[in-house]
């Protein structure tokens, strides 16, 4: 076994710098006999490392392989089976079981031991041997002993040590010397144990001799002794006259420290009354401020304005633990209360006094120009509250109730200001519209009516105030007259051109438009100007709501901490703007509402005006503020224009579908068709870069649907004109009104138009030109029925009701003067049928002409493939054709 350990040394862990301190002969438990070796290592360098590997000799050759190594850090339990008895099975459990059988029961118990003591000197982990015996685990080690675990073992485990260089020199010297070393080794040993002992001799002489400077160094150390003796006492003396001074020392060293202490008391102490007196001491000028400030000049309001802000902070100033039990703190606070609660009465009946004065200046002001179309301007009233807008801000933040007691005194007394004036001002817009229509009242007052409908008419207009006289009886004839007139055809599209040329003309339409203009520029910077005084002067920015404890900053920079009581309040600021906004201007839609229904009653096309007009002034409102409410207001009223709108539309459509047209004279334009063309003319002109075009558009869609519609209604009506002339004149003036206009959306009408137009032009001039030459058309009628039935073209003129006789008798019956005549008397039947507002006579007559001329060449054809080589013909040619329509045309 030691030249194996050798062997193994030598060319397996000598390369690796390893050296081997045990090793086993082993083979798998319950597996075929392989034998290997398994052996425990450590690295000579540091830091060690302590390795099992497992050797195998290899199968080719007799030397030996590293197969496996294992650290013996990994390793967590030996198992020797059996302590008692003798056993060469044993387990090592690393990352998993390994079963092992030494070649005998030594060899396990010596590697057994030598992994134990690599454990305890190199890892000192926690291994658990099991089954193991007592003896080989050696726990405690004698005391004359104790290097064998801190070196010892090392010296115990090195069975083989590989000599150095100068060592294998010194003994090949000494192996020259002795020649007969290696063939006697014997003798060799003989010569160097008697060598050892000549050595040792030498050694004990040596020790002798040195006897004497033994005794001399023993008795240095005895006077060594004796002087340790000395120092001792002289040291223990010493501490002794050092005790007093040390307790001394601790008592100055006690004192110390509560002087130090005390400082510290004072100085934090000093820190307090300094915070105090910095954050809760309210200036003299302050309190007299608060107490006495003069609250109507801008020195006054100055200094209110700071002391307010300086009292703010005092009363928010954040308290340290303990501060609110000091006396003067309290007292402090109780009289902060009492001029935070003087100060916000002062100024609460101040400024309600201010309201009342403003607003009777701003009365006074109103009456003096109550005719014009203007409202009073707030903003004087609003410059002068501005001053205050701070101190609001004080009053939001500390006395909510009051500040909320304060807004609802302004918007009430601000409520009845503005619907006074609101109310007057429509008033004048009223008898300004009214005005409009001044020429046309005589005419209307000559309409017969009843004194119920003039009452109920007028009041339908002004609500139940019945404050407005002299003209306002002129506006009530013409609301009335306007109601009757829309009953009758005479004021809807069926004459349209009528109503503008008589009763409404361009220039009444242009006046209700700049008044109703000017209404809407004359409320929206009144609304807008109030609005923007309310969110400044009662601090309401339409910020979203604070949360709990969340600071706010001013424009200067002061930290207000919002209080709790703010946010039981706290709806959204938006919606507080939005309330009052609704109060103050309560009237202003409803007013509205009243104005629109005078426009719409005076004409109803001034909804078309209004639409424009509206849209306009909701699109910039929204622009500016699309939740304002402004922008709200006009929106909702621009609804009720709308439905205004879409009513004209369908009572103009209804007129369209109730028109009745006489049995004895001829039809002609029909008057919407004509009424429609001033229609389009009018809102094209009004609509013009409107931002609601899209309303119009439908509008046209549904306007040209109902105008198409009735034309075909009318025409299939029509007893006294053609269904083709009726058709043919209309939808020729629709395609010439859409094609002057160019009105995109009605591309696909105006192309229908021209289809209808064409369509029942062809078949007017058809229908027309079969009365001239009848017998000639049915004769040659008949001959493509034969020649439709398969009879052969050449052969038609062997049957005996077509053959060449017949044909020139019926040829006979139209000579030139013959056709001539029928052609003048049927020019003047299309004279009859057509009207002179078309002027479609001569396009007409036109049409008839190459209609007829292609009838002829038609003829020729037949009788040239029929009965060819007869040499009949007809009795005029296509010139004298061309002759006849001149001249007839010309003659009328």
């Amino acid at each position: 076994m030691t030249a194996i350990k050798h062997a193994l040394q030598r060319d397996i862990f000598t390369p690796n710098d390893e050296r081997l301190l045990s090793i086993v002969n082993v083979c798998k438990a319950g597996k075929k006999k392989k034998n290997c070796f398994l052996c425990a290592t450590v690295t000579t360098e540091r830091p060690v490392q302590v390795k099992v590997v497992k050797v195998k000799k290899s199968d080719k050759g007799d030397f030996y392989k590293r197969q496996m190594a294992w650290e013996l850090r990994d390793l967590t339990e030996v198992d020797a089976k059996d302590a008692n008895k003798e056993n060469p099975e044993f387990d090592l459990h690393f990352e998993k079981v390994y079963r092992w059988v030494a070649s005998s029961t030594a060899e396990k118990n010596s590697f057994i031991s030598c992994i134990w003591k690599l454990n305890q000197r190199y890892l000192r982990k926690k291994v658990e041997f099991v089954n193991v015996s007592p003896q080989l685990l050696e726990d405690s080690v004698p005391s004359g002993e104790s290097q064998s675990v801190a070196g010892g073992d090392e010296d115990a485990l090195d069975d083989y040590q590989e000599l150095n260089t100068r060592e294998e020199q010194d003994i090949e010297s000494m192996m020259e010397v002795c020649e007969y070393a290696i063939s006697n080794a014997e003798a060799f040993a003989e010569k160097l144990s008697r060598e050892l002992q000549v050595l040792d001799g030498a050694n004990i002489q040596s020790i002798m001799a040195s006897e004497k400077q033994v005794n001399i160094l023993m008795q240095l150390l005895d006077q060594a002794l004796a002087e340790v003796d000395n120092i001792e006492g002289k040291l223990f003396s010493y501490e002794e006259m050092l005790q007093s001074v040390k307790e001394q020392m601790d008592q100055i060293s006690q004192s110390n420290r509560l002087i130090q202490i005390s400082n510290t008391n004072n100085g934090k102490l000093l820190d307090e009354i300094q915070f105090l007196v910095n954050y809760m001491d309210l200036s003299k000028g302050h309190i007299k401020a608060l107490q006495e400030g003069d609250l109507s000049s801008p020195k006054g309001i100055e200094a209110c304005i700071n002391a307010s802000e300086a009292l703010s902070q005092c009363m928010n100033v954040a308290l340290r633990p303990g501060h609110d039990k000091l006396m003067s703190v309290k007292q402090q606070q109780h009289l902060f209360c009492d001029l935070k609660d003087s100060f916000a009465r002062r100024l609460t009946n101040h400024l309600n006094n201010v309201f009342v004065h403003q607003g009777h200046d701003q009365s006074s002001t109103l009456a003096q120009h109550p005719a014009e179309l203007t409202l009073p301007k707030h903003n004087p009233l609003h410059r002068d509250l501005l001053r205050y807008a701070k101190l609001m801000e004080w009053l939001k933040n500390t006395q909510r109730e009051k500040y909320e007691g304060l807004s609802r005194t302004y918007v009430d007394y601000m409520t009845r200001l503005y619907e006074r004036e609101i109310k007057d001002f429509f008033e004048v817009a009223k008898i300004k519209m009214a005005g409009t229509s001044k020429d046309v009242k005589g005419k209307f007052a000559t309409l017969p009516r009843k004194e119920s409908a003039l009452k109920q008419e007028t009041e339908c207009l002004h609500g139940s105030s019945g404050k407005l006289t002299g003209s306002t009886s002129s506006l009530n004839k013409l609301a009335v007259s306007s109601s009757n007139s829309r009953r009758s055809q005479s004021s809807s599209l069926l004459d349209m051109g009528n109503m503008s040329a008589s009763d409404l003309d361009v220039a009444d339409r242009t006046r209700f438009d700049k008044i109703f203009e000017q209404v809407l520029s004359e409320l929206e910077p009144l609304c807008l100007a109030e609005q923007d005084f309310i969110s400044k002067f009662f601090k309401l920015q339409q910020l979203s709501t604070l949360t709990q404890g969340e600071n706010a900053d001013d424009a200067d920079g002061t930290v207000h901490t919002r209080p709790v009581s703010e946010h039981r309040h706290s709806i959204s600021e938006k919606d507080m703007v939005r309330m009052m906004m609704n109060k103050i201007f309560q009237s202003i839609e409803m007013e509205l509402n009243s104005l629109i229904a005078l426009g719409d009653k005076i004409d109803s096309f001034n909804s078309l005006y209004m639409l424009v007009k509206m849209s306009h002034h909701v699109w910039t409102a929204e622009n500016v503020d699309p939740a304002s409410y402004l922008s709200t207001t006009l929106g909702n009223v621009l609804v009720t224009v709308k439905r205004n709108f879409d009513k004209c539309i369908s009572g103009q459509i209804r007129q369209m579908e109730e028109v009745k047209i006489s049995k004895k004279s001829k039809v002609g334009l029909l008057p919407f068709v004509t009424g429609f063309e001033e229609f389009a003319k009018l809102a094209e002109a009004i609509f013009r870069n409107a931002e609601r075009r899209g309303d119009l558009d439908k509008a046209y869609i549904k306007l040209i649907r109902a105008v198409f519609n009735n034309v075909e209604k009318v025409a299939n009506e029509s007893q006294k004109t053609p269904r083709d002339v009726v058709m043919m004149e209309n939808f020729h003036h629709i395609f010439s009104t859409l094609s002057s206009l160019k009105i995109s959306c009605l591309e696909a009408e105006r192309k229908e138009a021209k289809q209808k137009y064409t369509e029942h032009l062809q078949f007017y001039v058809i229908n027309s030109l079969g009365q001239p030459l009848e017998k000639l058309n049915h004769f040659f009628e008949g001959v493509e029925a034969r020649v439709a039935q398969g009879v052969r073209e050449e052969e038609v003129s062997y049957q005996l009701a077509f053959n060449k006789q017949e044909l020139r008798k019926v040829i006979k019956e139209y000579p030139g003067k013959e056709v001539k005549k029928g052609l003048d008397n049927l020019y003047k039947k299309v004279d009859k049928h057509l009207c002179e507002e078309e002027n479609l006579l001569q396009v007409v007559w036109h049409s008839m002409q190459d209609e007829f001329i292609r009838q002829y060449k038609h003829f020729e054809g037949l009788i040239n493939r029929c009965y060819p080589g007869s040499g009949i013909t007809m009795e005029f040619t296509i010139q004298d054709m061309l002759e006849y329509f001149s001249s007839i045309a010309q003659s009328h």
